[in-house]
């Protein structure tokens, strides 16, 4: 599986973005998908995840409501939309995926996205 995040930038604190992860080479409904992030100088950590079908999703405390994670099957496409951001938000965000993880919030997913920026200013 190929994937291909986008959709990051440099927002205000207080503001929105919606990362797209758009998944190719196999059929992207088969897959968890999982996204996790990595700030300067911190080791990368899980953000949310989401079942094959949607139905079932996960997310990190520190996600407080603010982040909601969904997919479009017919589309091969994630995403996770983010609101209320933070300066802590700033980081580096990976989309993976995996046809059954052992650990939604482990990065042991087997195929991984080169990562969008985000970076959110006080």
């Amino acid at each position: 599986v190929q994937l291909q995040a986008s959709g990051g930038g440099l927002v205000q604190a207080g503001g929105s973005l919606r990362l797209s992860c758009a998944a190719s080479g196999r059929t992207f409904s088969r897959y968890y998908m999982g996204w996790f992030r990595q700030a300067p100088g911190k080791e990368r950590e899980f953000v949310a995840a989401i079942s094959w079908d949607g139905g079932v999703t996960y997310y990190a405390d520190f996600v407080k409501g603010r982040f909601t994670i969904s997919r479009d099957n017919a589309k091969n496409t994630g995403y996770l939309q983010m609101n209320s951001l933070e300066p802590e938000d700033t980081a580096v965000y990976y989309c993976a995926v995996d046809p059954a993880p052992s650990n939604v919030r482990r990065d042991e997913y087997d195929y991984w996205g080169q990562g969008t920026q985000v970076t959110v200013s006080s």
